[in-house]
């Protein structure tokens, strides 16, 4: 279902971004399919409907997550998704970032634009203090998307998350708003 730009949290000059609804499922699971060569093996978001309203369903309704759409301001269409995990208030302020683009976006500098209007919404409305992104080392697209954005480079975790069937290193890349407010 098209979304209006009033609808949107933020936006850029290609830009919008949204929170996940349950109705975007035909479209994302679309677009999951048509991009399994580009996510392999990093991600694998869902691409059914019922793994989708599962997914969908956590972002929408567990305030440790905050879950956005990347979308074409003039289509609408879905870009990619960012999302915010591991949300913890109190002293620590802080979130794990993880996304991924569409095939048919990718390339585009889209993400990046994407990646921007989500951080500021974090360290804006969210009030969030610190972003983290761990990115498996051999994954050089999310890595160039965190350092365009101006996270940078914390140190190497070993084993640090489970993907695919195993333990995998992962480079934790971070930033925060006082790095922010001076980039």
């Amino acid at each position: 279902m098209p979304h209006s730009v009033s609808h949107y949290l933020a936006e850029g000059p290609r830009l919008g971004i949204r929170h996940f609804t349950y109705e975007d499922g035909a479209e994302f699971t679309a677009r999951v399919r048509e991009s399994k060569a580009l996510h392999h093996p990093w991600l694998f978001p869902p691409d059914t409907a019922e793994a989708y309203a599962r997914y969908a369903g956590r972002l929408i309704e567990d305030p440790t997550k905050a879950g956005f759409l990347v979308c074409d301001r003039v289509t609408h269409a879905l870009a990619g998704y960012i999302n915010i995990n591991n949300i913890v208030r109190g002293a620590f302020q802080s979130g794990a970032l993880g996304y991924g683009a569409f095939a048919h976006a990718a390339g585009r500098g889209l993400m990046r634009e994407g990646l921007n209007l989500v951080v500021d919404h974090a360290f804006g409305p969210l009030r969030l203090h610190r972003l983290e992104i761990n990115v498996q080392p051999g994954n050089a697209a999310s890595i160039a998307l965190a350092r365009a954005c101006g996270f940078r480079l914390e140190g190497f975790s070993p084993h640090l998350l489970y993907i695919d069937g195993a333990w995998r290193d992962h480079e934790r890349w971070a930033l925060t708003a006082e790095m922010r407010a001076c980039g």
